[in-house]
């Protein structure tokens, strides 16, 4: 037992170097926006968001492109031609026509007039860069939310740990007072053994804890980022600070402003471009086009030789204007449209769950915030009275007046109480994170 109390001791006073990281809640959530995976994730979304308008945008620009050939024709394909070209009725001519080698370059420049479909793909890409960016702000609430929850599961472990090693000093020195009453005669051994059977619990009570004090605490680390193997330390009166708010409630919040909300309307406004998207396809489309070209002919390779080498050079040049009219596609379109509005409908669906949840989500917060703090207000009764018993229990059986199952009882009590208020303490603080991200106020936790 020695072993195990200055083993773990010796862990949680670790904390005291200079590496050490005092671990506070805004110190916390805020290393996870700079440092956790998920946020950096969004993030990167929020710039796939922006190259997503740019390529919207490039549809809507000229496109050029330059493209070169060099062919060699070793047999030329040859015509029929008539015999009475040459005087020769009857007969067929076959004649070779074209060069050994030709070769050419040329610039392409094309350019879209009228088409719905590029526009409105311009809307949907700037519309995506919104919803990335409601994406990211709502991955910032989910991990507040699961960060703040975390940090103060690791508090009310550590209190209860504080609480388990004040019982047993106790009962340590309670111990000690036995083995000298029963060393004098005065005192049974059972009694002696009792004691002991009971410090053995609270040991190993306390080895359960400090174990997932250890586990709750690297679970925190990860979640916002950090190095599992950097020592935190935390303020020991961090939850004596923690004051019920009940006015938290007067808050009501209008659940179509919240993130989670906003990001459905964000959604439905793309479904509705990507419906228009596919009722694009049935209207015309309008482009300009135009080319410049240079190429050259000859029966010797043509690169860098002139007419007195047999090889002659030209140019040419077009400029048009390319109209597409959609007149029957198999009913494709409309099958696509069909599906658009089918997708579109089944989000107005969830938009409509998901303001109901939202509701549902604050009133059931409310009223476990109020519920919670009747409970607090209970147990921090219910720890007052106990420590008023076993105070009362203790020096009534140093002076023989109780027996020490009394004694162990009144110990075993106060422990219970301390948990309970320890676990009430957590309860309120979870409900208040609840309430606060049912109100859309998470981020008020950085204070």
């Amino acid at each position: 037992m020695l072993c195990l109390a200055v083993g773990s001791t010796g862990y949680l006073s670790a904390q005291n170097t200079d590496s050490v990281v005092n671990m506070t809640l805004p110190y916390a959530l805020q290393h996870a926006m700079e440092h956790q995976a998920s946020v950096r994730k969004s993030r990167m979304e929020i710039e796939t968001g922006e190259n997503k308008i740019a390529e919207a945008r490039s549809q809507a620009l000229p496109q050029l492109t330059a493209s070169g050939t060099l062919a060699y024709n070793p047999l030329l394909q040859k015509s029929a031609l008539p015999g009475e070209l040459i005087g020769q009725p009857g007969t067929t001519l076959l004649v070779a026509f074209g060069q050994k080698w030709n070769t050419g370059a040329s610039l392409n420049l094309t350019q879209n007039i009228f088409d719905v479909s590029v526009f409105t793909g311009l809307k949907a890409a700037q519309t995506t860069r919104e919803y990335y960016r409601l994406l990211n702000t709502l991955t910032e609430e989910q991990l507040i939310e699961q960060v703040a929850t975390s940090y103060f599961q690791v508090l009310v472990q550590r209190q209860q740990m504080a609480s388990t090693d004040s019982t047993i000093a106790t009962t340590e020195k309670v111990k000690e007072v036995i083995e000298g009453l029963y060393k004098s005669g005065l005192a049974k051994k059972i009694d002696l053994d009792r004691t002991k059977v009971n410090l053995s619990n609270l040991y190993s009570q306390r080895q359960q804890l400090l174990n997932g004090i250890q586990l709750q605490e690297n679970l925190l680390k990860f979640y916002i980022g950090m190095n599992v193997e950097t020592p935190v330390s935390f303020e020991a009166n961090e939850l004596e600070r923690i004051k019920p708010q009940l006015e938290l409630t007067d808050v009501i919040p209008n659940v179509k402003t919240l993130t989670d909300f906003r990001a459905l309307q964000k959604q439905e406004h793309l479904l509705v471009l990507n419906k228009e998207a596919a009722k694009a396809s049935n209207y015309p489309t309008l482009s300009m086009s135009a080319n410049f070209g240079y190429g050259g002919l000859g029966n010797t390779f043509p690169w860098f030789k002139t007419p007195s080498d047999g090889v002659n050079y030209f140019g040419y040049s077009t400029i048009g204007l390319n109209l597409r009219v959609p007149i029957f596609s198999g009913f494709y379109n409309r099958s696509k449209i069909r599906q658009a509005d089918v997708d579109l409908r089944k989000l107005r669906v969830d938009m409509t769950n998901t303001e109901n949840s939202l509701k549902l989500n604050f009133l059931n917060a409310k009223t476990q915030i109020e519920n919670s703090i009747i409970t607090l207000n209970m147990q921090k009764e219910n720890v007052e009275l106990a420590q008023e018993v076993y105070e009362n229990t203790l020096n009534n059986y140093n002076q023989g007046l109780a027996p020490l199952t009394d004694l162990l009882e009144s110990e075993s009590s106060l422990t219970n109480a301390q948990n309970q208020y320890s676990n009430a303490l957590l309860n309120y603080k979870l409900a208040e994170i609840a309430l606060l991200k049912a109100q859309g106020n998470l981020k008020s936790l950085y204070k």
